[in-house]
């Protein structure tokens, strides 16, 4: 006889069969490898993607960095606090609209970068993937992030 149908339900609730595990997981374990790095420099990871973001735009509206980072403003708002703190940047209310906060980078966020600029290879030694695997992962993590909102998504190869 077959399996029931409600056998079959059941295994969709697996934790192996499921999509977001895995993400999750590795996501973690990844972010852990950042740490060692991060700590030479005095940052955590979260503080760490908000200073790639300006390292990239020099400055950014908060509303705008929350859209590239996924981070909601109670998250955002006290990192850049504790990060203007540090000197690494300033906020600021858009003359334009006081309503908007800018966030730009100071020198001393600048001169970090020259600490940081050996981190992504650093980790990408951490990786246990081939180069072409991790091309493969890059772009099916993206082409995922592209489908929840397409103005993320990276620009096609050709």
């Amino acid at each position: 006889m077959g399996e029931r149908i409600e056998d079959m339900d059941y295994d969709k609730l697996k934790l192996e069969n499921q999509l977001c595990f895995p993400l999750y997981a590795c996501s973690r374990e990844i972010i852990k490898w950042y740490k060692p790095f991060l700590d030479e420099i005095g940052l955590t990871y979260t503080q760490y993607i908000a200073m790639m973001v300006l390292w990239e735009r020099k400055q950014v509206t908060i509303k705008k960095m929350g859209e590239l980072l996924y981070l909601d403003s109670g998250t955002l708002t006290p990192l850049l606090k504790k990060m203007e703190g540090a000197g690494l940047l300033k906020r600021s209310r858009a003359k334009e609209d006081e309503r908007s906060v800018i966030v730009e980078l100071t020198e001393k966020g600048e001169r970090l970068k020259d600490q940081a600029v050996t981190i992504p290879d650093r980790i990408s030694r951490c990786v246990p993937v081939n180069k072409e695997e991790f091309k493969t992962l890059y772009r099916l993590l993206y082409q995922i992030l592209g489908q929840t909102d397409p103005t993320k998504a990276p620009p096609r190869e050709s």
